[in-house]
């Protein structure tokens, strides 16, 4: 298979290790693994923290191990752990599933703007890839008539991501409903990616249920990166019919053959307190949000957002005559700001924010965007005053 770069992780890895101020980030702040151990009950400690070490790296069990795939089956409805595969995060998780269900003519309807695997794996295998677009002037709101006139006869499968990224838009359960029925109507498979399941955020609604929830021919992807606070894990899964899982298994055998036994263990433990980490991550962005309203307030002239409904996500708007591809950069390199580039997604003028990381992180990253943002408009850089006032009407 040959593919497009990667825009996004190209992106992320020239600067993500030496910034100062990432709210970039699509992750909640990263736990340690002294602070997954503090998790358990203190007289457990002890004995967690042995096994963990006197625990032999050899291989693990293929498909993760029977107690993490019923772990996480049992957040499912009418699901057994042989219907679940555990991989290498979310992002194997689709890849084996487009590789498996999806052939080169297949239409496919895909949400736009996207996490780039979502289009480029559908695209390099040589399907008829339709896009969902949602749009900036809209609010960023799903558009189901959009939908069905996008999914003609023949589609074979239908992809979405929600809560989204990089926007923060929301399917709410009657949505998702709507979806399986326009899909189950045409035989399409419905593929959810829901790397940002158990985030929902103070007064928004909650989250809908998984998409696998719904039916048989629903698909859900999850990831212990996103919601978890633990992206080094590189865990994550895919629910699914059993047959679809053995596929899905077996082409793995080619690609990453099983997860790390470490990972697999650490990964139980996160999964069982799972309670504590989302308590832990609704505090973090209790504080942040608050944080990004005032900014975006004191600097409405220059930008602007649509606040995400559920994740961790939303795009920035600014009002300089500037590529977002050439903004970022000198953000990350004079400023020691990540803010990932609207390009990348193809939403020019945006920037990409994450309201995840520690509170002291993303006040000040924000005070330093703002300092960026001041000295181009100082040097002379063009500002689309009539455009702002637009977006944030």
């Amino acid at each position: 298979m040959r593919i497009e770069p990667f825009q996004l992780e190209r992106w992320m890895t020239t600067y993500e290790m030496d910034a100062r101020w990432d709210i970039a980030e699509s992750g909640i702040f990263p736990l340690s693994t002294r602070e997954i151990i503090a998790l358990l009950p203190p007289e457990e400690r002890a004995s967690a923290l042995d096994r963990i070490l006197d625990l032999r790296l050899g291989y693990s069990e293929a498909r993760g191990s029977e107690e993490l795939r019923s772990l996480i089956a049992a957040t499912y409805r009418e699901t057994s752990p042989d219907e679940v595969l555990v991989t290498t995060g979310a992002i194997e998780a689709n890849f084996l599933l487009f590789n498996e269900l999806l052939s080169p003519g297949d239409r496919v309807v895909i949400v736009d703007p996207a996490y780039q695997q979502l289009q480029s794996v559908a695209r390099a295998i040589g399907c008829d890839v339709a896009l969902w677009s949602l749009r900036a002037q809209d609010g960023f709101r799903f558009d189901l008539d959009e939908l069905r006139r996008l999914a003609t006869p023949g589609t074979r499968m239908i992809v979405l991501n929600t809560p989204h990224n990089p926007t923060g838009a929301m399917l709410n359960d009657e949505d998702l409903r709507e979806v399986y029925a326009i899909a189950e109507k045409l035989d399409a498979w419905v593929l959810s990616d829901e790397a940002y399941r158990w985030l929902d955020l103070p007064g928004q609604p909650p989250l809908a249920p998984p998409m696998r929830d719904i039916g048989p021919r629903a698909i859900s992807t999850g990831t212990f990166s996103k919601p978890f606070g633990l992206p080094g894990l590189r865990t994550g899964w895919l629910v699914a019919p059993e047959e679809i899982v053995r596929r899905c298994w077996g082409l793995r055998d080619y690609v990453s053959l099983s997860p790390g036994k470490l990972n697999d263990a650490l990964a139980v433990i996160a999964f069982e307190q799972r309670d504590q980490i989302v308590a832990r991550t609704r505090e973090i962005v209790a504080e942040n949000l608050p944080v990004a309203a005032r900014w975006f307030a004191e600097n409405a002239d220059i930008v602007s957002w649509t606040p995400p409904r559920g994740g961790l996500l939303g795009l920035m708007r600014y009002g300089l005559d500037i590529p977002s591809l050439q903004l970022a950069n000198r953000l990350a390199e004079e400023y020691g700001v990540m803010l990932a580039p609207g390009s990348a997604f193809g939403y020019e003028g945006h920037l990409r924010i994450g309201i995840g990381n520690s509170p002291d992180v993303f006040a000040e990253g924000l005070r330093q965007t703002a300092r960026c943002l001041r000295e181009l408009e100082r040097a002379g850089a063009p500002i689309e005053a009539s455009s702002m006032a637009r977006a944030s009407a």
